[in-house]
């Protein structure tokens, strides 16, 4: 697990968006969250493959922007806020498995072609019945 220090991000209240009646117009409850990815401690290859991913959550100057309005509590976005950031950061520190592409053995090959055959009798056997007129 890859920890993140707490000041390595900034945490802004803002209004949040969508119904909500005269409480959304009142309280500050959703977060934004910005993590500087160039300035961060993390390694440079976990930066790297941030900044190659394609998340439009991810700026031309490098910054993360993560907007939590989720819930109706300023902590509770706060927190969403913050575990999704390390969810984003995990993601970024696994390495996928090299895929190699294999060829189909000769037994696969020959019980797909049989059962193309049995599949063709099986056809055949439906059509019209031509009997003696």
């Amino acid at each position: 697990m890859i920890s993140i220090a707490a000041h390595e991000y900034t945490l802004t209240a803002i209004r949040a968006q969508g119904a909500g009646g005269q409480n959304v117009n009142k309280v500050s409850s959703a977060i934004h969250l910005r993590f500087d990815i160039h300035s961060s401690s993390l390694s440079d290859v976990i930066k790297a493959r941030l900044l190659h991913s394609k998340d439009q959550r991810i700026t031309a100057e490098g910054v993360l922007v993560i907007k939590a309005q989720q819930y109706r509590t300023q902590e509770a976005n706060k927190r969403d806020a913050v575990a999704r950031l390390h969810a984003i950061v995990e993601a970024a520190s696994h390495v996928h498995a090299v895929r190699y592409a294999t060829r189909p053995t000769l037994a696969s090959k020959k019980r797909r072609v049989t059962g193309k055959m049995q599949r063709g009798v099986v056809k055949q056997g439906r059509g019209r019945v031509m009997g003696d007129d």
